[in-house]
């Protein structure tokens, strides 16, 4: 019996999807060779690399001047190299400290230069989003964190400013509608809606590299990357093409409008059992509650032995929460189909 898969990353992949880059592990395109094993500079890999950018651009609707990149070293790589991109010698930066991640950013662009936290929700265990803060107007970019994983948070609406706007969108890129045109740079490891664990995807903006007056090292340079169109080294040739078929998935799904409805849907059936269901607490502030990402703990814990046995039992995989957090964490990426929800809710109606 196949699980339903809560589990915050690596994510839950489309079944079509793992068929097909099960297939193409033994035999890609039927040349009677592993996808694995064939040069990343042959024409069917480029061809994998040119859709899978393609897809990208489309899906987003990404407008012209910017650039999409395929790279290696995940989201935590980014943390160091947008700074090293955009931040100028003896500039500085501004961070929105929404949560483990951002706070791991932030910590990043201090090697760099001076760094603001504008807001932190770190006080209140980083249960909520912080609002009404102000962006410095001498900073070379604001950093935001969309969603966050561990706290279940996720931003409704974006800042505005006129500082540069860098976002780490790892767990809910793909997820919802979003302007890319608000966004000077977008980076989001693939593991959560696009594919295995190996690739991240960076969308960044032409016009605003070289400008730092720094020297960067060639593998931390965007503009190097851009221009080998994400081969200056070997790129992650199965993660890109499982993140291709992931995105073309997506696409003959209906696009992110589609995916957006279905995942509303989603949240709407799990946040409704946690707030009509006493046995429950929802740890995130309401209005900031993440559709990606349902965080909430048992409102008496004697109840535990029983619930985690019926979850287990009904096939239920990766409900644990994070170890700072504890209680349980619900992740629900678009892959994951609204049954495998109503099986959740199904099972934590017997918990009163």
């Amino acid at each position: 019996m196949k699980k339903h898969n809560f589990s915050a990353g690596p994510c839950i992949l489309p079944q079509k999807v793992l068929k097909q880059a099960s297939d193409a592990i033994l035999n890609f395109n039927d040349d009677s060779l592993s996808l694995i094993e064939i040069s990343h500079r042959s024409k069917p890999f480029v061809e994998v690399m040119d859709k899978a950018v393609s897809l990208v651009k489309e899906l987003l609707g990404l407008p012209k001047g910017y650039s999409v990149l395929f790279l290696q070293g995940g989201a935590s790589m980014q943390f160091l190299m947008a700074s090293y991109n955009l931040m100028k010698i003896d500039g500085k930066a501004a961070y929105l400290d929404t949560g483990t991640w951002s706070s791991k950013a932030l910590k990043e662009a201090k090697l760099f230069g001076e760094v603001n936290v504008v807001a932190s929700s770190k006080e209140k265990g980083y249960n909520y989003i912080p609002k009404g803060y102000t962006v410095p107007s001498d900073v070379d970019y604001l950093h935001i964190t969309s969603n966050n994983t561990i706290y279940g948070t996720q931003l409704k609406g974006f800042p505005k400013t006129d500082r540069l706007l860098v976002c780490d969108m790892s767990s809910d890129i793909f997820s919802r509608q979003v302007d890319i045109a608000k966004f000077d740079l977008i980076y989001a490891g693939a593991q959560k809606n696009m594919g295995p664990a190996g690739a991240t995807l960076v969308i960044v903006k032409d016009t605003i590299l070289g400008k730092t007056g720094r020297q960067i090292p060639s593998m931390l340079d965007y503009q190097i990357h851009i221009a080998k169109e994400s081969m200056f080294n070997t790129p992650p040739v199965f993660a890109v093409y499982v993140s291709m078929l992931t995105l073309q998935w997506l696409k003959d799904l209906g696009g992110i409008a589609a995916i957006e409805k279905r995942n509303e849907e989603k949240a709407a059936l799990l946040y409704a059992e946690i707030d009509n269901n006493p046995a429950f607490v929802g740890f995130a502030a309401k209005e900031d509650r993440s559709l990606m990402n349902i965080t909430f703990t048992l409102a008496d814990q004697k109840n535990q032995e029983k619930f985690d046995k019926l979850w287990n039992d009904a096939g239920i995989n990766g409900l644990k929460g994070h170890r700072s957090v504890g209680g349980y964490r619900a992740s629900m990426y678009n892959a994951l189909p609204l049954e495998s929800v109503q099986i959740l809710v199904n099972v934590m109606k017997q918990i009163n």
